[in-house]
């Protein structure tokens, strides 16, 4: 494999380590909130539960989404519901959030049982499966071809990348999630630049699906050129970094606290 392929899958793959690991400890909170009603012993195997459904239902997603990759209008519906989280999510954040003390003040909610919380434990999981995988496979799916073996519809580097990206971040909602939700406590910001992230991912599926043969409304091959690939890294680069300096001022007034 040439090395300009190489240092591009590299590069991919660090990408996603990055994203992964903001949406591990974004759904490891979620997790967190919803089994901390329960006894420690009872939310101990809830959480376990949760991790076990997690693998499964990630690798699921990956297998799945292997044999449609291909089909322009699974890729046109993956980029919509990359845009849709990342919106959903950030106007949620910055509108609504306002009036969370205001609605938790009305009255607690009966709690639900061990089941019933693995049950939604296990729901969750299937949205967050979805969300890393799509991810994934909006950053991947315009790699260079390797000599790999196929797997399903996608090639087989594109395939191993996606998978380690899957698995970093399993391994970072079981050991590294309490860093990053610290992380995302002292400096906000980042967790408005990681959905920011995800929706121009969603951005760079639907350019994708938008340049496929059967669809052409843009150029057929022009989400694979250097100038949208560049312009694509350098936007998300300046999302990032945007992230980490205009979230410093919330670290400070976490500290005056």
């Amino acid at each position: 494999m040439e090395f300009s392929i190489l240092l591009e899958y590299a590069w991919v793959l660090l990408l996603l380590i990055a994203i992964e690991g903001i949406l591990a400890a974004d759904n490891a909170l979620v997790l967190a909130i919803m089994v901390k009603h329960l006894p420690e012993e009872q939310r101990k195997r809830a959480l376990f539960y949760g991790l076990a459904g997690a693998f499964v239902f990630r690798f699921g997603s990956l297998f799945a989404i292997s044999f449609l990759v291909d089909v322009w209008q699974v890729q046109a519906l993956g980029a919509l519901y990359l845009l849709f989280i990342a919106i959903n999510h950030i106007v949620r954040k910055l509108v609504f959030s306002k009036f969370k003390d205001k609605n938790e003040n009305k009255g607690e909610k009966k709690k639900s049982g061990f089941w019933m919380t693995v049950l939604k434990v296990e729901l969750a999981d299937i949205a967050f499966a979805v969300d890393s995988i799509l991810a994934a496979v909006a950053l991947a799916v315009t790699l260079p071809n390797t000599n790999l073996p196929a797997i399903g519809g996608l090639d087989g580097g594109k395939f191993l990348v996606i998978f380690a990206g899957g698995l970093i971040g399993l391994i970072i909602m079981r050991f590294a999630a309490n860093f990053f939700v610290r992380l995302l406590n002292t400096r906000p910001g980042l967790e408005i630049a990681a959905f920011l992230i995800v929706g121009w991912v969603g951005v760079k599926l639907a350019v994708f699906t938008m340049s496929h043969p059967e669809v052409a409304i843009i150029p057929v091959g022009f989400a694979k050129t250097p100038e949208w690939k560049i312009f694509f890294y350098v936007v998300l680069l300046l999302i990032a970094v945007g992230g980490w300096f205009l979230s410093k001022e919330k670290k400070e007034s976490v500290k005056d606290r």
